[in-house]
């Protein structure tokens, strides 16, 4: 038998790198679960970053308030930095980190902890990950902090860097990941994740540099070919995979393709090495349940199939979800459990055994054509907003869209999810039995041990250094020719003892501040059917009992930028006719009383995911009573059951978990909240003045949190 057709390889393939995304509470914990994880056969790391690190605050930041050390590692400065990484020996780690407003500023710190061990690595020696993407950041995830222009200037200047002085570092994953958490199909994930690695490609090109004195202009063309060359080979992607293993493949291997005729035909690539779709994934997160959260290990098994079935589009590095994280952060045993399942897949199964299972399936190569012919069409859609970094609002609003449709599929029954919406009886789980309820839950204390911990910094560290190292930061962020790098002044300031929040500031002050489109004023309307035309009448009767329009406020306090359940309340509301202002993410609770004061609102929903809400939404709770704002709050996201009644002390009216997929009925409960208000009060259902209403999605440059009024659409348009 030839070569060509032997069924086995003639060797083993090697695993894949395995890691656990982790990180929590202080540098000094999170160092010693890294270690613990790698002596348990993790082969690379991969770090999560708590929210402030993640947008640019330090632990002392209003907006870091109740967030920090909860969903990663707070990061405030070298020291933190070198405690993360301490006994590890950088030079030979592979670290993935998950990051992208603050990307150059941790690679920064990274760098200067590695050179400043003992012994030092160089920085040429480093390897790993920066996700760095800030696009889909703007689309899914919230977690940026600057506008478009200068966040792409910053993610150029990072490749142009790393591609030079840390050959062997990704420094960035196009991630698309997030897209289909937000509710992105295949073929969008697919086809905006090719338009942003686009988008960030060209802004490199641009940053390269001018000709070089004396070069003919051939010569400049084969050099300028050659480095884009290096820069296209070290772009990788992370992604997503869902539980339709099958197509979830074929969307990896229409990716491939679509990644080698970018590197060819746009950006002149000859290296078949550089070439290569090259990709780390996490699976799917978005379709793990708190309903007998025990089915969520099948899922992620099957999910890991995806990406390790076939050969020619296997990944690179995986990190698994544990099974508990649709009820709050795992713990070490949880993410133990996860490392094991890629253990079990890498070295006890024969998958590794073979070439390409799916070679010459016509199954398979049907499917991947389909993928490729809609993702084309999208991606020239997106080309026709003017690339990516323009059409965000469009695939925004897209993105809004598709979720909603799949929300409404579950709320049907038309799409399956095993213990949600099907099989529902159940055993008590003993998983979640203990007092925790089966999650890590982080000690209250470790923010104030942080503050104390980052102010005594900045009175122990050189300040006169610091001042330097800040201006020239700044001077250099004025300055946008090619010529300057923000990467030199951005290491130079970790050096000199600089903060994350200072870094940011800085760069806030020169750049600006930006707040994303949320995509619901665009959004279509949910399609009629009886439940939304019995809403509907609800609203109508209430109409009438109130004299007005019954308005709910959808907030975002701290620096959560995970929004797709909010958009989603958003939507429904609006489209059962109800007065909607919906304002986006990261506001401050006397912000969010602000806005419900001037906008006269009958109810404030509040949503949170990243375990803030014991801090922050009794915070929000008082800012309206101060306001003098009676209208009731209702609470939605990660909460874990024995947090709820602490809740309900401080006043929440309502709380809803995962598990309340039906956002129908929760927008039936609401109605009945207010209806039995306005019957107890004789007419208005709480809230402040009636307020003078705004155009839909349209910005009210008086109010504090710059609110967008939505407005109904009783019409289902």
């Amino acid at each position: 038998m030839s070569s060509e057709h032997r069924a086995r390889l003639p060797e083993r393939d090697r695993p894949w790198m395995m890691r656990t995304y982790a990180g929590h509470s202080t540098a000094k914990a999170s160092n010693e679960l890294y270690r613990r994880n790698l002596a348990k056969g993790q082969t690379g790391l991969s770090v999560a970053f708590d929210l402030p690190t993640q947008t640019g605050y330090d632990p002392d930041d209003e907006l870091a308030r109740g967030e920090v050390g909860k969903v990663g590692v707070p990061i405030s400065h070298r020291g933190d930095m070198a405690a993360l990484m301490d006994g590890i020996p950088l030079a030979e780690m592979n670290t993935s980190m998950t990051i992208n407003a603050t990307a150059a500023w941790l690679l920064a710190l990274y760098i200067v902890a590695a050179e400043n061990q003992d012994p030092p690595a160089p920085q040429e020696r480093l390897q790993g990950t920066t996700q760095n993407d800030i696009i889909k950041e703007f689309l899914a995830r919230g977690t940026y902090a600057f506008p478009p222009a200068p966040s792409m200037r910053l993610i150029a200047d990072m490749i142009a860097y790393t591609v030079e002085h840390v050959p062997r570092w990704n420094p960035i994953n196009i991630c698309s990941y997030h897209l289909q958490e937000a509710g992105a199909t295949p073929v969008q994930e697919i086809a905006y994740a090719m338009s942003n690695a686009i988008a960030v490609l060209d802004a490199v090109r641009e940053r390269l540099g001018a000709a070089s004195p004396g070069t003919s202009p051939k010569a400049e063309g084969e050099r300028a070919r050659e480095r884009m060359e290096q820069v296209f080979g070290r772009i990788s992607f992370f992604v997503n995979a869902g539980v339709r293993f099958v197509e979830e493949h074929a969307k990896l291997r229409a990716m491939a393709i679509l990644w080698e005729e970018l590197g060819r035909e746009r950006y002149g690539v000859q290296d078949a090495r550089k070439l290569r779709f090259r990709y780390g994934v996490q699976v799917n997160s978005l379709g793990l349940t708190e309903a007998q959260p025990e089915n969520n290990v099948q899922r992620i098994v099957l999910e890991a199939l995806a990406v390790t079935l076939g050969r020619d589009a296997r990944a690179r590095a995986i990190q698994l979800p544990a099974w508990n994280e649709a009820l709050g952060l795992p713990r070490p045993w949880d993410q133990q459990w996860s490392l094991r399942i890629q253990q079990v897949l890498a070295y006890e199964t024969d998958i590794l055994e073979y070439p390409d299972i799916f070679e010459g399936s016509k199954v398979m190569d049907a499917l991947v054509a389909e993928l490729l012919r809609d993702a084309r069409a999208e991606m020239a859609v997106v080309a026709e907003h003017g690339g990516a970094v323009e059409a965000v609002p469009y695939m925004k609003a897209a993105l809004v869209d598709s979720h909603r449709e799949r929300i409404h599929r579950i709320e049907e029954g038309r799409q399956v999810v095993v213990g949600q919406n099907r099989f529902t009886e159940t055993e008590d789980s003993p998983l979640t039995a203990d007092a925790e309820g089966g999650i890590l839950v982080v000690d209250p204390a470790i923010e104030a041990q942080q503050i104390e911990d980052v102010r005594r910094w900045r009175a122990e560290r050189d300040q006169a250094a610091v001042e330097e190292a800040i201006a020239a930061l700044a001077a250099a962020a004025r300055d946008d020719s090619a010529s300057v790098n923000l990467m030199l002044p951005t290491i130079a300031a970790a050096r000199a003892g600089v903060t994350t929040g200072e870094w940011a500031r800085t760069l806030r002050g020169v750049f600006g501040s930006y707040r994303a489109p949320t995509g619901v004023g665009e959004a279509a309307g949910t399609p009629g059917d009886e439940e939304l035309d019995e809403l509907r009448e609800q609203v109508a009767r209430l109409h009438e009992k109130l004299g007005r329009r019954p308005k709910m406020l959808v907030g975002k306090p701290g620096l959560d930028g995970h929004s797709n359940g909010a958009e989603q309340i958003a939507v429904r509301a609006r489209d059962s006719g109800m007065d909607v202002v919906y304002e986006g993410i990261r506001l401050t609770p006397a912000q969010i009383a602000a806005s419900a004061l001037q906008e006269g609102v009958h109810v404030v929903g509040l949503s949170i995911l990243s375990g803030s809400h014991r801090e922050l939404i009794p915070a929000v709770i008082d800012a309206l009573r101060d306001a003098g704002v009676a209208a009731p709050v209702v609470v939605g996201g990660i909460i874990p059951e024995q947090d709820v009644a602490a809740l309900e002390r401080a006043g929440v009216a309502a709380v809803y978990t995962p598990k309340d997929f039906d956002i129908t009925r929760i927008m039936r409960e609401i109605l009945a909240l207010l209806d039995a208000r306005a019957g107890a009060s004789g007419n208005g259902a709480g809230g402040g003045s009636p307020g003078n209403g705004s155009s839909a999605s349209t910005p009210r440059g008086d109010s504090p949190a710059g609110s967008r009024a939505i407005g109904s659409s009783a019409s289902g348009a």
